[in-house]
């Protein structure tokens, strides 16, 4: 009876991991990430509270008199929250993809684009607390909205569609970035795209040259119904919101899918 002798030397069998394990372990690297990294936490958080008082304070009685302001921002601030939280991935990608890191995970029984869905994972649970303290201090500060349970499922479902949609694209922005400065500079032009909507000011309050770019770009719809979701003013285009998120977010990941195994080459 023969015994199989083990080669001396010979690298050991991987261990077989599976996908979802995989995924998991990736999501809490980058939640651990994200907790170290205490200063853009914070900035993701504070900013745009920064932002929501400076409107309503300096500018608010300026733009409406009546002091109902507030009410009319809030929802514009939250998606800005969720662009200043979801613009940390695209550095975050980047510096993986500059690092080495991809190399080890290469090595190893796992999907290697299991590390992206890691960072979206993170960047939606970050900013879904980001946006609980942001409405918080709205309403500390004046917020009334009106939403009944309903309303408030709604927006928060709308809100984290967004920032996975925005997310990913941050995400590709973070593929094709050369260093995690380019991916911070491309992916901070990005995050003028609230300024050219509905979240501050109405659309027809705009130069005429103007108003059909901030008529007919994703975030106004989605700002228009987050609005109507909490404030119940029958402005908002629900299925257009989120036909315009789920547009985003399927092309993005997408092209993230096709981008990473490329990259990772170079």
């Amino acid at each position: 009876m023969s015994t199989a002798v083990p080669v001396v030397g010979a690298p050991p069998a991987r261990q077989h991991v599976s996908a979802l394990t995989a995924h998991l372990v990736l999501v809490g690297r980058s939640l651990r990430r994200s907790l170290r990294d205490v200063e853009a936490l914070l900035m993701a958080v504070v900013l745009p509270v920064a932002l929501m008082l400076v409107f309503t304070y300096v500018f608010g009685g300026a733009l409406d008199p009546g002091g109902g302001y507030v009410d009319y921002v809030v929802p514009g601030i939250v998606l800005t929250c969720a662009g200043f939280g979801a613009s940390s991935t695209a550095v975050a990608v980047s510096v993986d993809m500059t690092s080495g890191v991809i190399d080890r995970f290469r090595t190893m029984p796992i999907p290697g684009a299991a590390v992206l869905t890691g960072h979206a994972v993170a960047s939606l649970a970050r900013n879904l607390v980001a946006t609980v303290v942001v409405v918080a201090v709205a309403v500390a500060v004046g917020f009334r909205p009106t939403a009944g349970p309903g309303g408030w499922l709604a927006a928060a479902g709308l809100t984290a569609l967004y920032i996975l949609a925005i997310t990913w694209l941050f995400t590709v922005i973070g593929l094709l970035a050369d260093g995690p400065e380019a991916a911070n500079g491309y992916g901070f032009a990005l995050l003028f795209l609230p300024y050219l909507s509905s979240a501050y000011v109405p659309v027809d309050t705009m130069p005429g040259w103007l108003r059909p770019l901030a008529e007919h770009q994703p975030l106004t719809p989605v700002v228009d119904t987050l609005r109507a979701l909490l404030l119940g003013d029958g402005t908002g285009e629900p299925l257009l919101a989120t036909l315009w998120c789920l547009l985003v977010l399927v092309l993005s990941y997408a092209a993230a899918a096709w981008l990473f195994p490329r990259r990772r080459r170079r």
